[in-house]
Order: C-alpha cells, then sequence, then structure tokens
C-alpha cells in the first residue's frame, strides 16, 4: 500500500521499535495526526485469548470520561410510556413497529445506534439480518437493550463506547478526537485500557495484553508499552 507524503513524514517521528509510555505515545499520536479534519483517534489492544473460545471472549462498554467527540443520532424502538420517556431524554427517533417496517422496506440506516425496550425484541428480530452486519443489533451485555431507555440514550450520547475482539483477537477502539487535546485522550485511553484488563476472561492463560498500539484516522501506529 503506498501512503502520501505527510504519512512517510509522520513515520520518520516516530521509532518503529520503541514502545513509547502512555503520554509519549499520545503525544507522538497528535504530532502525526496532520490531516486537513479533525482525525479520531484509535486504541487497538492485541490480546492473548483465543476468539473462537466461549470462555475466552472479551466484551463489554464504557462510558469514556471525555466522550468520543462524536455526535450519536439513536434510535429507540419503544411503546407507550418507554416511547414519551425517550423523546424526553433526547432520542432522534422513536416509534415502533412502523419504524422496523420502515428499516425492512426502505433500507433506512440515518442512525449510529438503536436502542430498545425487550418487548420490542420479536420484532427487532425480523430484521436482525439487515442490523447484523451493520453492527446495528441491540444487545443487553451492551446495554441497548433495556427498560431504563432515558439512561442507555444518556449514555450513548455522553460518548459510551463498546469493546470486543475482532476475530484476529484484537480490539479496536475510538478513544477521542485530535481537537480534545493530550489530557482528555490520556484520560480516555487509561479508562479504556482498565476496562480491557479488568475484563481478563479467567480462561485466559499466559500474557493477557499482548501489544498496545495507538494511531489516528490517517497516521500511523505508535506503539504503547502495555499493561499485563
Amino acid at each position: 500500500m503506498k501512503h502520501g507524503k505527510k504519512y512517510t513524514e509522520s513515520t520518520q517521528l516516530i521509532e518503529k521499535a520503541k514502545q513509547y509510555d502512555a503520554a509519549e505515545a499520545v503525544e507522538k499520536v497528535l504530532e502525526t495526526a496532520k490531516a486537513k479534519f479533525d482525525e479520531t483517534i484509535e486504541l487497538h489492544v492485541r490480546l492473548g485469548v483465543d476468539p473462537k473460545q466461549a470462555d475466552q471472549q472479551v466484551r463489554g462498554v464504557l462510558v469514556l470520561p471525555n466522550g468520543t467527540g462524536k455526535s450519536v443520532k439513536v434510535l429507540v424502538l419503544a411503546k407507550g410510556a418507554k416511547a414519551d420517556e425517550a423523546k424526553a431524554a433526547g432520542a432522534d427517533f422513536v416509534g415502533a413497529e412502523e419504524l422496523v417496517q420502515k428499516i425492512q422496506t426502505e433500507n433506512w440506516f440515518d442512525y449510529d445506534v438503536i436502542i430498545t425496550t425487550p418487548d420490542m425484541m420479536g420484532a427487532v428480530g425480523r430484521i436482525g439480518k439487515l442490523l447484523g452486519p451493520k453492527g446495528l443489533m441491540p444487545n443487553p451485555k451492551s446495554g441497548t437493550v433495556t427498560m431504563d431507555v432515558a439512561k442507555a440514550i444518556k449514555d450513548t450520547k455522553a460518548g459510551k463506547v463498546e469493546y470486543r475482539l475482532d476475530k484476529t483477537a484484537i480490539i479496536h477502539c475510538p478513544i477521542g478526537k485530535k481537537s480534545f487535546g493530550k489530557e482528555k485522550i490520556l484520560e480516555n485511553y487509561e479508562a479504556l485500557i482498565d476496562a480491557i484488563v479488568k475484563a481478563k476472561p479467567a480462561a485466559a492463560k499466559g500474557q493477557y495484553v499482548k501489544s498496545v498500539s495507538i494511531a489516528s484516522t490517517m497516521g500511523p501506529g505508535v506503539k504503547v508499552a502495555a499493561k499485563v
């Protein structure tokens, strides 16, 4: 893959083999984020677990101390009082079967997160094949199937992230925007790393955190000395 001039210049500011401490790594990432837009800063953590084993899954949710910097559009599928509660809590779209139908027939995806009450899951299940590949399927583990829709909306808007293993045993997760500056990104980084370390499965053997790196949208990765 051929990289542009800015990326090549950025790589020269980083020692490839070096593992930086977290604060220094964040500084390097901000220094090498040279795009003209407000780049997202992402954390990548490789874990010493087997993603194929059910007892070695690592997954959870966390409201980052400083949010993600992204404005999130929330769709709530609920009826009656819960629908009213969702509107009052600031949901962008609220409805029931008619919105499930809209997704099904119009391929409507003008939102980032779906929150639903448990009684709507039968209807939501009908569009699971549409939602699943887009990462939109509500799930009790991520707090998006709940009776407390107001809290779920508040957390989502405040910068809740879901971290989970991919097939190669790596967690990829945003920890803010370049415009946040060093302190806020570092605070988000520490909170997410601590959550991942605490989520270590009992069945995991050997070194748990294999490697950690952070990078901006368009910049090179910076290795961080891992918490084991």
